[in-house]
């Protein structure tokens, strides 16, 4: 080595020291501010589908909630790119690098090629084919007497599912109030003290033993269990699911009156929230067999529609 030409020692530090190729630094950044962008995306949107604020994840994660901004707004983090680069020069995916659970073993990256690119239609008869194969519950193929209204908070769940209970003769369950059964103390106590996983536990719990109980009911949910894949699949699986809907202004009106301000409380940017959440989980919501808009008539005329689809779609006289 102490013998090397100068032209050898020199081209390890003159390759070290050139400039990139015209226009290759910029489609690097570019690359980079798009992974950046898509992350910050995801974070927007499972933010929304949870109902969390900002704030509160900011608070919960240990962060600033700036940093959080920043990271939203895709100009944070730049040490994931350091992450994209590894995986890079591994030839291998970000998500195996990290440890997706869905990258590690041979048989979930098969799985996982089998279904990249496939559209929403396909992929649900997966998931369904998936659930009757393992027992875990496929497609509702007998209609089950189970009506679940999904929805988020101000939609109407409670006030026409007691309705539609009295009027097909089922009970009414309000899946929040056996939650708070389960646990001993409200809802907003359980997460203040226990968090969002704990209280995501009572939930689940909380439809298993009403899908155990009563073979027909009608059952009003919390408007983030969509949140949870094995509680929404548990749903899906064993009711007929109607998803109501409302205008956001009608949504916040109805909620304000209700006196719960849930997650939207000591926020300046209330609406813009509540759009964000309604945004984030419109898709999970849209998997329901029925949908009904809560916002497009008066409450009567609304739960007649409601009581005939329901009606029609359990094959009850109308």
């Amino acid at each position: 080595m102490r013998n090397a030409t100068a032209s050898q020692r020199g081209g390890p530090k003159s390759r070290a020291g050139r400039h990139p190729a015209p226009g290759a630094a910029t489609r690097q950044q570019e690359v980079r501010d798009l992974l950046l962008v898509a992350l910050g995306e995801r974070v927007r949107g499972l933010r929304a589908r949870r109902g969390l604020t900002r704030r509160s994840v900011a608070q919960t994660a240990g962060i600033s909630e700036r940093y959080l901004a920043n990271l939203e707004y895709g100009i944070g983090n730049a040490s994931l790119l350091v992450l994209q680069q590894l995986a890079a020069a591994l030839h291998c995916s970000l998500a195996e690098l990290i440890g997706d659970v869905t990258a590690s073993s041979p048989e979930w990256l098969l799985i996982r090629e089998l279904l990249e690119g496939r559209d929403e239609t396909t992929l649900r008869r997966v998931r369904e084919a998936l659930g009757e194969m393992l027992g875990t519950g496929g497609a509702n193929v007998q209609r089950s007497s189970r009506v679940a209204l999904i929805g988020l908070r101000g939609a109407g769940k409670s006030t026409l599912g007691q309705m539609l209970g009295d009027d097909l003769g089922f009970p009414f369950v309000e899946l929040s109030k056996e939650i708070e059964k389960f646990a001993g103390c409200s809802i907003a106590e359980i997460q203040a003290l226990y968090g969002m996983n704990a209280y995501r536990r009572y939930e689940r719990r909380a439809l298993e033993e009403a899908v155990q109980i009563y073979p027909e009911a009608v059952i009003a949910t919390p408007g983030g269990l969509v949140s949870d894949p094995a509680t929404f699949n548990l749903l899906l699986a064993h009711c007929t699911t109607v998803w109501l809907y409302a205008d956001p202004e009608d949504h916040m009106k109805r909620v304000a009156a209700q006196g719960d301000m849930r997650p939207m409380a000591d926020s300046k940017e209330a609406m813009q929230d509540l759009k964000r959440i309604l945004a984030g989980r419109a898709a999970f919501y849209s998997k329901a067999e029925f949908k009904l808009d809560t916002s497009a008539q008066p409450l009567q005329q609304t739960f007649l529609s409601l009581r005939e689809v329901v009606r029609h779609a359990l094959r009850m006289p109308t």
